[in-house]
C-alpha cells in the first residue's frame, strides 16, 4: 500500500472533483446513458423496493441514488446520497429536482470513512465506482456496515484492471506516455486500486459482511467520434489535466491530439468510438 496522508489526500480529492464539476454538468447525459444499466443492476442486487431506506456512498452527480429513488417512488422509502465534493453534490441535487425526486433524496457532504451515519438505519447501501478512492477501505466499509440493518444489502461496483477499461486507460496511458510521468505508486487510491477483487472481498469479510458474491459485467461507453471522447476527458478528467498543467498550451494540444488518434482505433463501422469495459460488481449482506 502507498504511504499517504489520508487527510491531505481527501482534501486533494475534494478539490479535484470540485474542479471538474462543471464538466460533469455538461457531459453527464453522455456518461449516464451508458452507465445506466450498471446503476439498474446495483439497485437490483441491493433488493431495493418502495419501502427501502437507501444510502448511496460517493454519489458524484447522483448515481445510483437517482435510480434508487425512482425505485422507491412514492412509497415509505428514502435515499441519502453522500459525496466528498460539494460541487458534485450540487449537480446531483439539480438533477434530482429536475426529475421531481427532491423529496425522496437527501444529500450530505462527507467522505465514506468519517461521515456520521445513523446506526442500523439503512436496508441497502450502494456505491458505484467510489470504493477505489478510499484511503482506508476497511474504515469505509466498517462505517457502511454499522449503518446497515441486520440482513441489509451492500451492492458496489469497482473497475477491473486498466487493460480491461479503455474508457479510462486510453486517455491516461497516452498522457503518461507523452509526458514521461510515472503512474501513482501501487496501492494509491484511484480508479484501478481494487481491480484485484480479493482486496475487496477480504476487507468485507474482516468488517463482518457475509454471503459475498462477485461478478463481472460489461459496460460499453459510446462516443460519436474520437474527438468527442477527447473533449469529454478534457472536461471531466481532473488527474489528466493536473498532469498536463506544466505543459505549454501548444504541447497540451499535441498531447490531446495523440489521445484522439489513440481513441480512433476503437471506431466501429458506424463511425462511433465504442469502448468495452469490465466492471466488478460485489454484493454482500450484513
Amino acid at each position: 500500500m502507498a504511504n499517504i496522508d489520508s487527510k491531505q489526500f481527501k482534501e486533494a480529492q475534494r478539490k479535484s472533483w470540485d474542479s471538474v464539476a462543471i464538466g460533469w454538468q455538461k457531459w453527464w447525459k453522455t456518461f449516464e446513458k451508458d452507465a445506466q444499466n450498471l446503476s439498474n443492476h446495483l439497485v437490483e442486487l441491493a433488493k431495493i423496493n418502495s419501502s427501502s431506506k437507501v444510502l448511496d456512498i460517493a454519489t458524484g452527480i447522483g448515481e445510483p441514488a437517482i435510480t434508487a429513488a425512482k425505485k422507491v417512488g412514492s412509497g415509505d422509502g428514502h435515499v441519502l446520497a453522500t459525496d466528498i465534493s460539494p460541487q458534485m453534490l450540487s449537480i446531483a441535487r439539480q438533477r434530482a429536482i429536475s426529475l421531481g425526486l427532491q423529496d425522496m433524496i437527501e444529500f450530505k457532504e462527507g467522505d465514506a470513512e468519517t461521515i456520521s451515519l445513523p446506526a442500523s438505519a439503512f436496508d441497502a447501501v450502494l456505491c458505484r465506482w467510489g470504493l477505489m478512492f478510499l484511503p482506508d477501505l476497511r474504515d469505509g466499509l466498517s462505517n457502511i456496515y454499522r449503518s446497515l440493518v441486520n440482513g441489509g444489502h451492500l451492492a458496489a461496483a469497482v473497475w477491473a484492471s486498466p487493460d480491461k477499461v479503455p474508457f479510462l486507460s486510453v486517455a491516461m496511458n497516452t498522457v503518461v506516455k507523452e509526458t514521461h510521468k510515472p503512474l501513482p505508486p501501487s496501492g494509491t487510491p484511484g480508479p484501478f486500486k481494487l481491480a484485484d477483487q480479493n482486496i475487496v472481498t477480504s476487507a468485507l469479510l474482516e468488517c463482518g459482511f457475509k454471503d459475498i458474491v462477485v461478478e463481472r459485467i460489461n459496460v460499453i461507453f459510446t462516443f460519436s467520434s474520437a474527438e468527442e471522447y477527447t473533449q469529454f476527458n478534457q472536461a471531466i478528467a481532473a488527474p489528466i489535466n493536473a498532469m498536463l498543467a506544466d505543459q505549454s498550451p501548444e504541447r497540451r494540444e499535441e498531447i490531446w491530439k495523440s489521445v484522439t488518434e489513440t481513441a480512433r482505433s476503437y471506431t466501429d463501422n458506424t463511425g462511433n468510438v465504442k469502448l468495452d469495459n469490465e466492471s466488478i460488481c460485489i454484493s454482500a449482506i450484513k
